[in-house]
């Protein structure tokens, strides 16, 4: 009864929060095109005194007396920026300076892969943390309780980044702003945790996926939080493997010295257990019925799933269709990058509204993505059906920034149109979040060469959602190296993708994503492959292709060019 009576006072006043953040929305939705005007007016206002804002005339932007002229001289005095633009800006910041891209400095900077060998460091602001991160965490915890009003009874499994990774020269932060968000949240949210925050200071993930399960597993779950959907799996993987472990770790209220957890962080994790024999023998029971135990067994009153269920991650959706309980709701994760929380799912299914309050938004529509002169169209112009290309404006220091993403415009939340992530552009692969640029591919197999000192005629690489894999073909030069060398010289190449990209060191260490696997090509390859290409209507003097796709159909020729 106790249990019952907390339950709904948690459940109580994150509704009391989250209603406030959703009225804001609604308010918002009842005219999307002044709400887009009003807050591109509301960062000009904040950032009209930096050093970007004086640069870019800001104030003379503001004087604008009308939305459609305020839309006019934007464009024409803010140049569209990816973060290689904002990067020497950016250092600045990092170096101590304030009053550069935004007043005063930054309050932490979230870590992610860009284009280069140095991560891009993304400033958070006070003012994008206090009114966007903060807000929208409330009013996205609330869009559970709508459609699962059980949700917080239970204990909630959430997989977030380390809220301290590292720090700018100037002694800022950076870390995962899920991890922040996770350790500012109020002390009653932080009780809902199974596990405490020190599971996720784990270095080997081994022991990271063990933690987390062996003190999720012990506990009655309602809520299951991962943006990446593969990492239910690999959650699971460990489940199959280790399960009599967390069983005897249960009952004597251990943790199991097989695990390669670091001394501080295993204390910390050993204080909150306890011996639970009780649990133990329920859990011995459940694997002498069903065998092999699954969320549904071990999780039954698990209300809610989060996870991304656009783009390349809906091929794990057929992998784990039968682990959850069927009255489980899979709500997809919304479109959020480190870049931005750009916006949430409010009918529990797979369409995300974007937040026109909190963010400036602009648009290409896909036809148009090569052109020279594009078309910008505003957030409220997207048409159902149609796909495009997002460009965003922050308080946090982003203007006309490339998110490098194709998103369709599936319906609308009032007049606020909704959309699903389709996959990344502009030579950019990414199965699980590792975001490997076409160029860090090239440079990593360049290198490699030069190190290996032999040369390549011709080379691949290929996406395989189905296997979390990357295949690399080579066709080198000299014909009589065989599988062996093909084999170091990929895993060569995977060892310089690491170094080059943080997003695919982190799923690569994971498990995420698998070792990739090297293929040897026959002699003349692309020759071979562009002669397929034309006789089926490619035209010569327009032939091209990237070294590194997604793309199943091309895939499927290159493995008939395989060395046999």
């Amino acid at each position: 009864m106790k249990k019952e009576k907390n339950a709904s006072l948690i459940t109580f006043a994150l509704s009391w929060v989250g209603k406030k953040n959703k009225k804001a929305l609604d308010k918002a939705a009842k005219n999307c095109a002044k709400s887009e005007e009003m807050t591109l007016r509301g960062i000009l206002e904040y950032a009209k005194d930096s050093e970007w804002g004086k640069a870019h005339h800001f104030e003379e932007i503001l004087a604008a007396k009308s939305a459609e002229e305020l839309f006019s001289l934007w464009q024409k005095n803010v140049p569209l920026q990816d973060y290689e633009d904002l990067r020497p800006y950016i250092e600045r910041h990092k170096n101590g300076e304030e009053n550069v891209l935004f007043p005063g400095k930054p309050m932490m900077y979230a870590t992610t892969s860009g284009t280069t060998k140095e991560p891009k460091w993304i400033p958070i602001t006070h003012e994008y943390y206090q009114n966007i991160f903060s807000k929208m965490s409330k009013l996205w915890l609330y869009s559970f309780i709508m459609h699962r009003p059980k949700t917080f009874w239970g204990k909630c499994v959430s997989i977030v980044g380390k809220s301290i990774e590292g720090y700018a020269p100037d002694g800022t932060v950076c870390g995962a702003v899920s991890g922040v968000t996770q350790r500012d949240c109020p002390e009653f949210i932080k009780k809902l945790y199974s596990a405490p925050s020190e599971v996720f200071a784990i270095k080997d993930y081994t022991a990271r996926y063990y933690a987390l399960m062996r003190s999720g597993i012990e506990q009655n779950v309602s809520l299951l939080v991962t943006a990446n959907p593969s990492t239910v799996i690999e959650l699971q993987k460990n489940v199959d493997a280790y399960l009599d472990d967390y069983i005897d770790d249960i009952e004597h209220g251990t943790l199991s010295k097989k695990m390669n957890i670091e001394p501080e962080n295993r204390a910390a994790l050993e204080a909150g257990y306890k011996p639970n024999p009780k649990r133990a023998a329920e859990l011995r029971e459940l694997k002498a019925k069903y065998g092999r135990l699954l969320p549904k067994h071990y999780w039954p009153n698990l209300q809610l799933l989060t996870t991304w269920k656009c783009g390349n991650t809906r091929v794990y959706m057929d992998k784990f269709k039968d682990f959850f309980p069927e009255n489980t709701l899979h709500q997809e994760f919304g479109y959020f990058a480190s870049e931005c929380r750009a916006g949430l799912v409010m009918n529990g299914g797979d369409d995300t509204v974007l937040f026109p309050h909190n963010h400036y938004f602009e648009f290409v529509a896909e036809e148009e993505m090569e052109s020279p002169n594009p078309k910008f169209i505003q957030l409220s112009q997207l048409q159902k059906g149609k796909r495009y290309i997002v460009y965003i404006t922050t308080y946090g220091g982003l203007y006309r920034y490339n998110m490098n993403d194709l998103v369709e415009c599936s319906g609308y939340y009032n007049t606020i149109p909704t959309i699903q992530f389709v996959q990344k552009v502009n030579g950019i692969v990414s199965m699980t979040g590792e975001k490997i640029h076409e160029k860090q591919f090239i440079d990593a197999v360049t290198e490699t060469e030069k190190e290996k000192g032999k040369k390549l005629s011709f080379f691949v690489g290929f996406a395989d959602l189905q296997e979390s894999v990357y295949h690399f073909y080579f066709e080198f030069q000299d014909q009589s190296l065989g599988q062996d060398f093909c084999d170091e010289f990929a895993k060569a190449v995977d060892q310089k993708l690491k170094e080059e990209n943080v997003e695919y060191t982190t799923k690569r260490d994971s498990f995420r994503v698998k070792e990739p696997i090297g293929h040897l090509l026959v002699e003349n390859s692309f020759e071979k492959y562009k002669a397929a290409m034309i006789a089926k209507g490619a035209r010569d003097g327009q032939f091209k292709m990237n070294l590194l796709m997604q793309d199943d159909k091309r895939h499927e020729y290159f493995k008939e060019l395989v060395r046999r």
